[in-house]
């Protein structure tokens, strides 16, 4: 953890120094080790306003405390820090709990999965008219087991199928 301290328009005591350290010490654990901590303390008139920044990966934290002393502001915003820091450690671990959970769920299903009949757009079909020979024909060069066709003479559909006892079959509309 890499802590830069600043004072503006005052100067730091030792007291104060040694009070951010032991603070920073404590909260060591809660912070990742390669986070950037950023500590200001200033004056204004009869105010001291002590803010905090803390930047690491995943984690970008500013806290801004006013009081009438610095040490109240700093106390303020380190305990202000504590709860954040808390607040998003619960985030973390509900949202893993919470990813857990889902894929749980999803995986063993009570009810077997059906998939939904989906049309396939084919081109089995010819529209040059053609007898019932040349359609069949046609049906073994194409493998296929469906073939649509105009019949020769009457210039209506017709369909010839493959029979699963290895027969043909033609179907003409009315």
């Amino acid at each position: 953890m890499n802590v830069h301290l600043t004072a503006r328009h005052m100067t730091l005591t030792p007291e104060v120094r040694q009070f951010c350290d032991k603070r920073l010490k404590a909260l060591n654990k809660k912070i990742e080790p390669g986070a950037k901590v950023d500590l200001i303390v200033s004056s204004e008139k009869r105010r001291c306003m002590a803010e905090i920044h803390v930047v690491g990966r995943g984690t970008n934290i500013v806290l801004v405390e006013e009081k009438n002393e610095a040490l109240g502001a700093l106390t303020a915003a380190f305990s202000a820090l504590e709860r954040k820091l808390q607040k998003e450690k619960e985030k973390l671990r509900q949202r893993k709990r919470r990813s857990g959970r889902e894929r749980k769920t999803v995986l063993p299903s009570a009810e077997p999965y059906e998939p939904r009949p989906r049309v396939i757009r084919a081109d089995d079909y010819s529209l040059k008219p053609m007898s019932v020979e040349e359609a069949v024909l046609q049906l073994d060069l194409k493998k296929r087991d469906v073939f649509l066709f105009r019949k020769t003479g009457t210039e209506r559909w017709a369909l010839v199928y493959r029979r699963r006892d290895g027969q043909y079959g033609l179907v003409e509309p009315e």
